[in-house]
């Protein structure tokens, strides 16, 4: 399996299917436009994982920075915005390459942490992050309240 930077070319089509599938309340409208404002971004980049199969992809992930994150010292930080692999290809390693291929864009750049988040009922997310070295450093429920 090979993990590389998105080719804006041809993996289009297979990067918003596995945005639908982590983000399966947005619209396709929605998905193309955050993806237009994600490859616009100066820093950052969007990781893909390759299936054996020609232009089909198993997981990808975003990383960029913020200024802040939630337990580091460093600012700032890398971070961790969007990590998803198929359910099929789960539990084979791609979650790991993907993470691996992240924190090696993140020494390349400068940056000494890598941050990131998940709701907090998302077991098998909370998993994956332990499991491969993350530190959970926060919980929080976030409140809104509609005024007028």
């Amino acid at each position: 399996m090979e993990v590389r930077k998105l080719d804006p070319t041809q993996d289009m089509v297979e990067w918003l299917r596995l945005r639908q599938g982590l983000f399966d309340d947005s619209s396709e409208a929605e998905h193309r436009q955050e993806m237009a404002e994600i490859l616009a971004e100066e820093v950052g980049c969007v990781l893909v994982a390759e299936r054996p199969s020609p232009n089909q992809l198993a997981g990808y992930l975003c990383v960029g920075t913020r200024k802040y994150a939630e337990g580091c010292t460093a600012s700032p930080v890398a971070y961790l915005e969007e990590w998803f692999v198929d359910a099929d290809m789960r539990r084979h390693g791609v979650g790991r390459a993907l993470i691996a291929a992240a924190e090696a864009w993140a020494r390349q750049n400068g940056y000494t942490e890598l941050a990131s988040d998940t709701t907090i009922d998302n077991d098998v997310s909370l998993a994956s992050h332990l499991a491969l070295g993350f530190t959970e450093v926060e919980r929080q429920i976030n409140f809104i309240k509609k005024l007028g």
